[in-house]
């Protein structure tokens, strides 16, 4: 994060003219958005890098959550995240495409609904908290894989992105990322092997 310190600089050089606006009426305050980072893989499961960085980060106070759309756990989803150094908060679909083959997901269809209504709820989760500002960084790992199977829409992700207010970054995970996303991008990381 870059801290400015202009209104030091210009007490000490007599070239800089400060400008008061606290008597101007109608200011507009303008949302506070960190960077769209994109990081794609060939592989999936390409990430620890990211989980470590976010471990990093909430242990330096940063508020940080992380959530995995294709991955499951025992008891989890959006009511059973699991706290880490009191400012990580990870979630994961209570039903997700890694607990099961894909045969049997084809083949059951209540299981596949359930494995598309946990990932919905996790993205109705997420949409709030990208617009609640109340997180210092927000990851979503293999949301591009939820895109690719139809389970979220990518132009609410879009809408979504452009709407957030966040102070810090959005890092988003896939192997495929649609065109438009791209040209979101702040910054694009191609992670190789």
């Amino acid at each position: 994060m870059v801290m400015s310190s202009s209104h030091i600089y210009s007490k000490s050089n007599p070239d800089v003219v400060n400008i008061n606006t606290a008597n101007k009426i109608n200011v507009k305050r303008y949302k506070q958005n960190g960077q769209i980072q994109i990081y794609q893989s060939l592989h999936r499961g390409s990430y620890p890098s990211i989980i470590r960085d976010s471990l990093r980060n909430a242990a330096l106070g940063r508020k940080v959550l992380l959530i995995q759309f294709m991955k499951g756990g025992v008891n989890q989803g959006v009511d059973n995240a699991v706290k880490l150094c009191g400012n990580l908060t990870w979630v994961r679909s209570s039903h997700s495409l890694d607990q099961y083959n894909s045969e049997a997901i084809e083949n059951n269809k209540n299981l596949k609904e359930s494995i598309h209504e946990s990932t919905t709820e996790l993205w109705n989760f997420c949409k709030k908290e990208l617009q609640s500002g109340e997180n210092d960084q927000i990851i979503l790992d293999e949301i591009f894989l939820a895109i690719e199977m139809k389970i979220i829409n990518k132009d609410d992700l879009i809408s979504t992105l452009e709407n957030r207010f966040i102070s810090g970054d959005v890092i988003l995970t896939g192997t495929d990322i649609p065109k438009d996303l791209l040209l979101m991008a702040n910054q694009i990381t191609e992670l190789r092997s």
